[in-house]
């Protein structure tokens, strides 16, 4: 797995004019294909008189999966620099969908190319990115009389925490990058008298 990668921080859209004919990137963040196609569907649905809704995603922190279309474009002038444009951004997790409403001026292919990656460019930077790490999510049981003081702990010295239970006992969910795991165990016994118990469970990414 990648340690981490780089996405979207917020579906938006972002506007250019470039001769005469109106270039809209709509970007939101994908979880799956589904998520990508449903997002391409729902901006083709609000767009049904653009002359183009050219579109191109990313998958996997790994990039496992990348799909795009020119949507009429002639081929390779749309969906190809769009994305292109996010694989050189480093972003995954992602869909783009570039909305063209044709102003009447030809922009020829090395000008499609150009405004077809450079609104999607430009979009990122409007909207912005943040980084996802790989944690390991962990849960530490406490007993009532420590947690307050753990949870304050954890959160002052920048730990991930996921979620606080309150039972019988306490359980903070947090996420770990797998580095820290025995530096942490060794924290919590220390920080708790060694009374607080660790359960480490799988794989996820959370915000840095």
């Amino acid at each position: 797995m990648q340690e981490q990668y780089r996405t979207v921080a917020r579906a938006g859209v972002h506007e250019s004019e470039i001769n005469r004919s109106r270039f809209l990137c709509s970007l939101a963040p994908a979880a799956t294909e589904q998520e990508a196609q449903d997002f391409v569907a729902r901006v083709r649905r609000e767009h049904p008189t653009a002359s183009h809704n050219c579109y191109a995603y990313v998958i996997g922190a790994d990039a496992s999966v990348q799909k795009a279309s020119d949507d009429g474009e002639p081929g390779g002038t749309a969906g190809v620099p769009m994305l292109q444009m996010l694989m050189r951004r480093e972003v995954r997790y992602v869909a783009a969908v570039v909305t063209r409403y044709y102003g009447g001026v030809k922009l020829g292919a090395g000008g499609l190319i150009r405004a077809y990656g450079g609104v999607v460019g430009e979009a990122l930077d409007a909207l912005g990115t943040l980084t996802r790490q790989r944690f390991r999510l962990a849960t530490v049981h406490v007993d009532h009389q420590r947690a307050g003081k753990l949870e304050n702990d954890l959160r002052a010295t920048g730990r991930n925490v996921r979620e606080v239970r309150y039972a019988e006992a306490v359980t903070i969910e947090i996420g770990l990058p797998d580095a820290d795991v025995q530096a942490f165990t060794a924290w919590l016994a220390d920080a708790t008298a060694g009374t607080a118990a660790l359960e480490l469970g799988g794989e996820a990414y959370g915000d840095v």
